[in-house]
C-alpha cells in the first residue's frame, strides 16, 4: 500500500470545506459543550478565520489523502499554530473516508503530516482530538502525541 499526499482539485476543495464545517460542527455539538447554531456560528466564524482565502490561504496545506492513487480521505495542516510558538504546525483536520477505515490510512496520514512539517521547517505539530473520539486519542497516543491539556464539563 502506497499512501500520498496530492494538492486537491478546486472541485474538490469545494466539496471537503462543506463537509469538514459539518463534521466540526457535529463534533462540537457532540462533544456537549454547544447547541448546533452555536456551533454553526461557531464554525461559520473558525473557518472565515483560519482559511479567508480558501485552498490558497497562506501557512494552510490541505492535501488529498490517496491510497494506491485512489482518494481515501484528507489532510489539513496549518504551518502555525495559534497557541504555540513559531516552528510548531497544527493538524486542524484528519479524516479517512468511512469505507476506508481501519486499514492504516490515519496512521499513515498522521507520518505524512509530521514529514509535510519536517519539509516547512517545523519541529513539532499539535492537534486538538475531543474527548468521545476514543479511536482518534489512541492513535495520535500510539503515535507519540501526549495530551497538553484537558477540558471537562459536567452539566448539572
Amino acid at each position: 500500500m502506497t499512501v500520498t499526499l496530492r494538492k486537491p482539485s478546486a472541485d474538490e476543495y469545494e466539496e471537503w470545506s462543506g463537509a469538514e464545517l459539518q463534521g466540526y460542527v457535529d463534533e462540537i455539538v457532540a462533544s456537549g459543550t454547544m447547541s448546533r447554531e452555536a456551533a454553526e456560528d461557531k464554525g461559520r466564524r473558525d473557518t472565515a478565520d483560519t482559511l479567508p482565502q480558501g485552498l490558497a490561504t497562506p501557512g494552510q496545506l490541505i492535501f488529498r489523502l490517496e491510497a494506491d492513487g485512489q482518494p481515501v480521505g484528507w489532510l489539513w495542516l496549518s504551518l502555525r499554530n495559534p497557541r504555540a510558538e513559531a516552528g510548531v504546525g497544527f493538524i486542524y483536520d484528519i479524516s479517512v473516508d468511512e469505507a476506508f477505515r481501519g486499514r492504516g490510512y490515519g496512521r499513515a496520514a498522521m507520518q505524512l503530516a509530521e514529514d509535510e512539517g519536517r519539509r516547512n521547517g517545523l519541529h513539532a505539530l499539535g492537534l486538538n482530538v475531543f474527548g468521545h473520539n476514543a479511536i482518534a486519542r489512541t492513535l495520535y497516543s500510539s503515535l507519540g502525541y501526549w495530551e497538553t491539556s484537558v477540558q471537562m464539563r459536567k452539566d448539572l
